[in-house]
């Protein structure tokens, strides 16, 4: 595959900014707003200035060598040495090259956020009420692995103890970055405990992550929103709450409905269904915005179609297979234990060199 080469110019542009930065913060007599404001920047900008630094010494190096080694006047013995030093660099070159171009990448805004896991049972009964739990269990373990805190917004249960649906929140840093290619149809075969035949059986489970919206993203007026209470209720009706605490928030010109009893408290919920909510419009605009750019083009990974199936989860085989990558892992138990940056870095990468072979294609045409 082909990586854009960054021009001369942008990399001494990045290099330069880095160190102005640098010298600015170094002063000690920055008001703190704009302090802030720099060591973010500072932060963002010093992978990428190492990488540049990096291509532009290997480039510089290779020019070196190339002359060296074209060079009439040098003995043999030289010569050879140069080209023997030369093919190293070639080959270092174009994967520092690549990790550069993948930095300058347009990033997606809502990397850095935290994000609501939405999970629901699909086809498969009480099988894929199970399943559905299985997938929360999975996530949650990985959550766990990452630093990140996992905070269960609504959850409805099936009566054989599996989960006909669940919506958290995950907070922490990056978090949509790394789930964001789970949105899709997971399907499981496996022999179902009730299954006495042995007969395996195929259920699916539906996740969703959207990123976490904040006030400025979404707008949302209060005319436009129908707001009823109603009692809170257990699983099986048990559990009966004594308030009207539950809340139904409608968004009535998208027609989104979103409903929060998990709390006592009738303010909690509607806080918790009001982000829900905002979360939901967020991603609705995204994907409108992410269909205009992408016209005919559409990316492998990063659909995020809720009716597209993207992975299987073989029990009897012990293997997980990603159909938008053609990855088989046969470590399906470690999977199921929230081991799953193999997973989510294939996919990650997947994204990259899809988008840098946009670039190179956009470069060429």
């Amino acid at each position: 595959m082909s990586v854009p080469t960054v021009p001369e110019e942008r990399i001494d542009a990045l290099i330069k900014r880095h160190a102005d930065i640098q010298a600015k913060m170094a002063t000690g007599d920055l008001p703190p707003e704009q302090f802030v404001e720099l060591s973010k920047e500072y932060s963002e900008l010093e992978p990428v200035s190492v990488a540049a630094k990096e291509v532009k010494s290997l480039r510089e190096e290779a020019a070196e060598l190339e002359a060296l080694a074209a060079d009439q006047d040098s003995d043999d013995e030289m010569q050879e040495l140069a080209e023997a030093e030369l093919e190293g660099v070639r080959e270092r070159l174009p994967e520092a090259e690549r990790r550069l171009a993948v930095l300058l990448l347009p990033r997606d805004v809502a990397d850095e956020r935290s994000a609501i896991l939405e999970i629901r049972a699909g086809t498969g009964g009480e099988e894929a009420a199970l399943f559905a739990a299985d997938l929360y269990r999975m996530y949650q373990r990985y959550a766990e692995t990452q630093g990140w805190k996992v905070e269960t917004m609504e959850m409805s249960g099936a009566d054989a103890g599996g989960l006909k649906e669940v919506i958290a929140s995950v907070a922490g840093s990056g978090v949509f970055a790394r789930l964001k290619f789970e949105s899709g149809v997971h399907r499981v075969q496996r022999v179902p405990a009730t299954e006495a035949s042995g007969r395996i059986h195929t259920s699916a489970a539906t996740v969703a992550v959207l990123p976490e919206a904040e006030d400025v993203d979404v707008e949302i007026n209060d005319n436009d929103l129908r707001i009823d209470v109603f009692r809170a209720s257990g699983a099986g009706g048990q559990h009966v709450n004594t308030t009207d605490s539950a809340v139904r928030i409608t968004h009535i010109p998208s027609g989104l409905v979103v409903s929060q009893q998990d709390e006592k408290s009738q303010h909690k919920n509607r806080a918790k269904a009001m982000k829900v909510l905002r979360a939901r419009l967020f991603e609705m605009e995204r994907e409108k915005v992410a269909a205009e750019r992408a016209g005919a083009r559409k990316s492998m990974v990063g659909s995020g179609d809720r009716s597209e199936r993207i992975r299987t989860y073989n029990f009897p085989q012990g293997r997980v297979t990603d159909h938008r990558i053609n990855l088989t892992l046969h470590k399906l138990q470690q999977i199921m234990e929230g081991e799953l940056d193999d997973l989510v870095g294939a996919l990650i990468a997947e994204d990259e060199a899809e988008r840098l072979a946009g670039l190179a294609d956009g470069a060429a045409s």
